[in-house]
């Protein structure tokens, strides 16, 4: 049975996030996407836990957890065999690759496994979500419906116009 981790911030869980989530649940007997915290963040690690757990309940074989720590000792400590992260661009890949290496060299028995990100999805982020939600935009198409809903209630409900010039208008 191969166990894999997906870690992450998650503040808040993107669509982005979700597919790389439901695509390695393809692939892995068992993921466990773990959360960690960091001081600065939209939503506690609690409440982002519980969002996670939400939006993946129609997968049986995912479930969320927190850690705090060096993350290739949470991979250790639950027994996951990979270590799964997305990559957007090639500034990902340069993160990821350093990152990758020094992993392997504190646990060369973890493997890791990168998941493109889908074009749909390439312009998502979380602190673009985040800062899109702030200004009282709609991240309806970049979030779950309960994340969504989660930002409308930081945030309040989004506005019905960006309020933006069209090419031509006068001005």
């Amino acid at each position: 049975m191969t166990k894999a981790l997906y870690p992450g911030g998650f503040d808040p869980p993107t669509l982005g996030h979700l597919d790389i989530v439901e695509r390695s649940a393809r692939l892995f007997d068992e993921v466990v996407v773990g959360i960690f915290g960091r001081s600065s963040e939209l939503f506690t690690i609690d409440e982002r836990a519980v969002l996670m757990t939400e939006a993946i309940a129609h997968l049986d074989n995912v479930t969320v957890t927190q850690f705090d720590g060096l993350m290739v000792k949470y991979a250790l400590d639950i027994n996951a065999l990979v270590v799964v992260r997305g990559l957007r661009a090639l500034t990902d890949f340069a993160a990821e690759f350093d990152m990758a290496m020094m992993n392997n060299k504190m646990a060369p028995e973890i493997d890791q496994a990168y998941f493109m990100t889908r074009s749909r999805h390439l312009y998502i982020s979380a602190s673009r979500t985040r800062e899109l939600a702030a200004l009282k935009q709609s991240v309806a198409d970049l979030v779950p419906p309960n994340v969504a809903a989660a930002l409308e209630a930081k945030f309040g409900p989004p506005e019905t116009s960006l309020g933006v010039r069209q090419r031509g208008d006068a001005g």
